[in-house]
């Protein structure tokens, strides 16, 4: 059988952790597992025999740290990890599966680091064809903590290969990636792109990924997939190691069984005796049936936003269409115009944004990738991509990071023909505009039988009804009286008797009439009421947004009217002031919302009538200092938090520059040394430190990554440093990383150590002898104050 015919269908089991067996076999901290697939052939093949032995069904080839960024000959590693597992397959005489097994990249992609999301995938897309030309049943993506690097990895192998996709993240307790993303929305994005089975793996053991899987199950239609560490690793006489026993591991992950998972396995410190155990365990226990959860939604990189009874606000003012200052950015290249439009509408309560860029006299697909790629830096709201352009339109899609909105598709064919099997293809809901080729009908009914035309043709691709919103479009009252009527009474029926979610652009209706806001008010209103899901409107409008409010609280979707109490308890019946995307932010609104140039401008303006170090302490690093408690509070995540410190960079450069127009010199706060530990080519977090650090006014020396402990040590002597930043991802490489600890306690005692990385906690970090740990990078900045505030000798 296949291995997409067993999936769902009973309980499938993943080998272990491939490199906590190499390690027991000699694999020295810091090397390469994957070249074993050329050295030690035999250890791997015996390895995956003992794994088959235990009753594992699905073999992880040995090809998981595989990438162009830290090794030569990617494809032929790859082959040969994928002919070792089905060598020791075909020896041992069972029934089982061979997973190409694809990690992490290990850097992070633009615009929160400096890795082009097309970078990404043409280094996952030799892999993923190496894989399946090796002979490979199925393709899994695991360990992955950015859904940006995930929708690289998830096209390579979805465009290059036939292979089924199975895709597991890591996670903190929260369930929240590195980067930001919830389970939803994470979930609403795979979804969309049709892999095949989702969950979690790495970071935990199974108890406390048993809380994150049940909140999954409810959410997801795929079947689900979970292979836990064996507990979180400890330093036992100069080794890592991991605490839960075998049998205990397969208690809880029995439990887990029982909520419905359809693959089990391990990861780090699961030994073929931990999938002995599992097997025995649970073997027999079926899956429960995955049932669609029907849900509408849309994603971006952190948050979904699910349409239901609560209808939603899409902000129209990205948009060049009666707007001639947005126009004139446009053709400014001024895109921090267009970024403050989005911001200003998320304050006034959008939650999702609209973006058309087309002009006629400029390239409008390069506008479109610069904007999106631009706006999720800033903003973390779910974007609508607005463009007629099918090129334009695909080049978004594929920029998208999360599960975009498309507008639009209309009733003619060969819209149909072009547009769905893009939906289809990079997954999101699609806006379906009721016209044809004979234009829009002047009737409700035959606004509908387009809607119910396009209904069928989207099946035809694999598009549900939840994945579509109708617009049966809003007509200018000035032009015919009965054109609300008209639009009213087939939306109410797209809705309530087709059971498919509705759009509108509200404002049409009042083209050409005074006074436009009260007739557009009052028609909003009435669509509300008759069953809009989304108005695509302006949300900077007072009384539209007073009207929605107003709205939800009385249909029962505000619950205990808390949104309403929230916005009106305070104000008085005059409405406060507005704010306009023209007005020009101050330099600590600017960093904090990231913008880099309007912080620059702010920065000189602020120079013309302060002192730089009162600008630095009044301004920057108290906007800092907020940006980093929401990020230790988790209301702003790694996007915000790094565009905020380039936008603070941008700033300080001002100051910089004026600085040495006068001849004069800023001071450092001190002096830091970085790097990521020998072995380990992961230096995500390295870098988000290194950033931070700098706007909080350190010189920090970057060693890189992959950095041998004599090169940290010589680094620190020569430059006098009082403190030292560690960084590992990997398990393999954190004894290199307790080494290099205690070179330095022994080199430079003096020196203080502070580490970070995924697989470490504050125990491990206690035992391996540093002197500060933080789970985050904000963390690291407040020691370093700290200690630096000391005047540490």
């Amino acid at each position: 059988m296949k291995f997409l015919d067993r999936l769902g269908q009973e309980l499938l089991f993943f080998d272990g952790a491939m490199g906590t067996m190499l390690q027991s076999q000699g694999l020295k901290a810091g090397e390469m597992p994957e070249l074993w697939n050329l050295t030690h052939k035999e250890i791997i093949l015996d390895i995956h025999k003992s794994y088959l032995d235990a009753g594992c069904n699905i073999v992880k080839a040995n090809t998981f740290g595989i990438n162009p960024f830290k090794m030569d000959h990617c494809e032929e590693l790859t082959e040969k990890g994928i002919e070792l597992a089905k060598q020791a397959v075909a020896e041992t005489g069972k029934e089982a599966f061979t997973a190409l097994d694809i990690g992490s990249l290990g850097r992070l992609l633009s615009p929160m680091g400096d890795l082009p999301f097309e970078e990404a995938y043409e280094a996952f897309k030799p892999i993923c064809i190496a894989g399946e030309r090796a002979g490979a049943d199925l393709c899994l993506i695991e360990t992955m903590n950015d859904t940006y690097e995930i929708k690289a990895a998830v096209l390579a192998a979805k465009e290059n290969t036939s292979l089924p996709i199975l895709v597991t993240m890591v996670c903190d307790e929260n369930g929240k990636l590195l980067t930001g993303a919830d389970m939803e929305a994470v979930t609403a994005m795979l979804e969309g792109l049709k892999v095949h089975a989702i969950g979690l793996n790495c970071g935990f053991g199974p108890d406390k990924m048993k809380d994150l899987l049940v909140q999954l199950r409810k959410i997801c239609s795929l079947p689900l997939v979970v292979n836990p560490n064996a507990g979180l690793p400890q330093v036992i006489n100069g080794k890592t190691c991991y605490h839960v026993e075998p049998q205990e591991f397969a208690t809880v992950m029995k439990e887990i069984a029982l909520e419905g998972i359809s693959v089990m396995g391990g990861c780090c410190g699961t030994t073929p005796a931990h999938i002995k155990a599992l097997v025995d365990t649970c073997k027999g226990i079926a899956p429960l049936k995955v049932t669609d959860k029907n849900r509408s939604v849309v994603s971006s990189y952190t948050h979904a936003v699910v349409l239901d009874q609560h209808p939603k606000i899409i902000g129209e003012r990205i948009n060049p269409t009666g707007k001639s200052r947005f126009k004139q950015a446009l053709r400014d290249n001024d895109l921090e115009y267009i970024y403050r439009e989005a911001l200003v509408q998320q304050e006034k309560g959008a939650q999702i944004l609209d973006v058309n860029v087309g002009l006629p006299e400029i390239d409008e697909r390069e506008m479109m990738k610069k904007v999106i790629t631009g706006l999720q830096g800033i903003t973390d709201l779910p974007l609508q991509i607005d463009t007629s352009d099918i090129e334009c339109m695909e080049t978004a899609l594929r920029l998208y990071n999360g599960k975009p909105l498309l507008n639009s598709v209309n009733g003619k064919q060969e819209s149909m023909d072009a547009i769905f099997p893009l939906a289809a293809k990079y997954g999101g809901m699609v806006v379906c505009l009721t016209l044809d080729e004979n234009g829009i009908p002047e009737t409700a009914e035959g606004r509908i039988r387009i809607a119910e035309r396009m209904i069928k043709e989207a099946a035809k691709y694999g598009i549900s009804q939840k994945d579509l919103l109708i617009d049966t479009l809003t007509m200018a009252i000035s032009t015919g009286q009965d054109h609300a009527k008209i639009t009213l009474e087939a939306l109410h029926y797209v809705r309530h008797v087709l059971g498919v979610h509705t759009t509108l652009g509200v404002s049409n209706i009042s083209f050409g009439l005074p006074q436009r806001e009260k007739v557009t008010t009052a028609f909003f209103t009435m669509a509300l009421a008759n069953g809009l899901s989304a108005g695509i409107v302006n949300p900077n409008s007072a009384s539209i947004m007073a009207a929605y409010h107003a709205f939800c609280t009385l249909n029962g979707s505000d619950i205990q009217c808390a949104d309403y109490i929230r916005l009106y308890s305070q104000q008085t019946e005059e409405h406060k002031s507005e704010k306009s995307s023209k007005e020009e932010p101050s330099l600590c609104e600017s960093v904090i919302k990231g913008l880099t140039q309007s912080a620059y401008e702010a920065a000189k303006k602020e120079l013309k009538t302060r002192q730089p170090l009162s600008i630095i302490d009044q301004d920057l690093i108290p906007a800092l200092d907020q940006v980093g408690q929401g990020f230790e509070n988790k209301t702003l995540f790694l996007p915000q938090l790094l565009m905020s410190a380039e936008a603070a960079k941008a700033g300080f450069s001002a100051i910089k520059e004026h600085l040495q127009s006068q001849g004069t010199i800023s001071e450092s706060k001190g002096t830091i040394v970085i790097a990521t530990v020998k072995g380990d080519i992961h230096d995500i977090g390295k870098n988000i430190v290194k950033v931070l650090l700098e706007n909080y006014g350190f010189y920090v020396i970057d060693l890189g990554k992959d950095v041998p402990a004599e090169k940290i040590v010589q680094a620190v002597k020569e430059n006098h440093v009082k403190l030292v930043g560690l960084s590992a991802l990997m398990t393999t490489t954190v004894v290199n990383m307790k080494e290099t600890i205690q070179m330095l306690k022994k080199e430079a005692p003096e020196c203080r150590i502070m580490v970070g990385g995924a697989v470490l906690t504050q125990n491990y970090a206690d035992m391996i002898g540093a002197d500060f740990y933080s789970g985050d990078a904000m963390g690291s900045v407040r020691y370093a104050n700290e200690l630096f505030s000391q005047n540490i000798k």
